[in-house]
């Protein structure tokens, strides 16, 4: 399945990747590793996220890392929509 990041996904990305390898660039690789790797796994399986309150909306946590992925899944490919922190509130 084909997998594809919003514009609103693709900038929260690359904030956080900023953030973080402003102190600690090889911290920001690493996380980037960790980010590929969910996408990886949604491509796969796409149902592994879990299940939001809002309806279509699922969200999967990266793997050794406090970050969100936020998606919905389409006839033929998953729309990540959203990249943040645990520790934000979620864009609506």
């Amino acid at each position: 399945m084909k997998l594809r990041l919003t514009r609103t996904a693709t900038r929260q990305l690359d904030q956080v990747l900023s953030d973080i390898g402003q102190q600690h660039p090889q911290g920001a690789q690493a996380v980037k590793t960790r980010i590929r790797a969910a996408m990886h796994l949604l491509r796969q399986f796409p149902y592994a996220g879990q299940a939001t309150t809002r309806r279509g909306i699922r969200r999967v946590v990266v793997s050794g890392y406090p970050y969100i992925l936020t998606y919905r899944i389409g006839d033929n490919e998953i729309v990540i929509r959203g990249i943040r922190h645990a520790a934000r509130r979620p864009e609506i």
